[in-house]
């Protein structure tokens, strides 16, 4: 990763912070653009390695042949309900294709570690099946963004220390009319 984040970075996730994220979610979603520049985001299942993010990816569909004509990539990881719980990693650079496309299972060095950890990942397998659909992308970014929102929330007080007066209403009503 070449890209340093320059915003945020009271809210930035240190580097084992995002690894462990990235490895604990599921789903990313994928941006890629047409050759007419209109944008394109699907969900997507992916492994991270601590390097780079693998997406197993369908070879047939709009997300491959735009790739195909222009390999930026843009990906986001997230989660969270409420303003103070997001969290994730925004990922771009340009997509490699790896390994025989469609993938139908050749040796493929390059593709151990992925495999693997995607059969146990989303399968609980050790090996993953192959359907002649689907074939690997791999993206080490060139940039990488994070956000935990989490962290803005006022440390708990030190044992023995009172815990911080209650902040007064933002907005508070008016008083009523006599």
């Amino acid at each position: 990763m070449t890209a340093t984040q320059r915003r945020g970075r009271r809210i930035m996730m240190s580097e084992a912070e995002r690894d462990a994220y990235l490895t604990g979610r599921r789903t990313c979603r994928v941006a890629t653009v047409s050759p007419e520049g209109r944008p394109h985001v699907g969900a997507l299942w992916y492994v991270w390695d601590g390097t780079s993010l693998w997406l197993y990816s369908l070879t047939r569909s709009l997300r491959w042949s735009q790739l195909r004509h222009d390999p930026k990539i843009a990906v986001v990881v997230d989660d969270g309900a409420e303003y103070a719980e997001l969290r994730g990693v925004e990922l771009s650079g340009e997509a490699e294709f790896v390994g025989e496309v469609p993938r139908e299972g050749a040796a493929c060095p390059e593709l151990e570690l992925p495999e693997r950890m995607f059969a146990s990942k989303y399968f609980g397998m050790d090996e993953l099946p192959h359907d002649g659909r689907h074939a690997w992308l791999r993206l080490t970014p060139e940039t990488v963004t994070s956000w935990d929102f989490r962290k803005l929330a006022d440390p708990a007080p030190a044992p023995g220390q009172p815990a911080p007066p209650e902040p007064a209403p933002r907005h508070a009503a008016p008083p009523p009319r006599p």
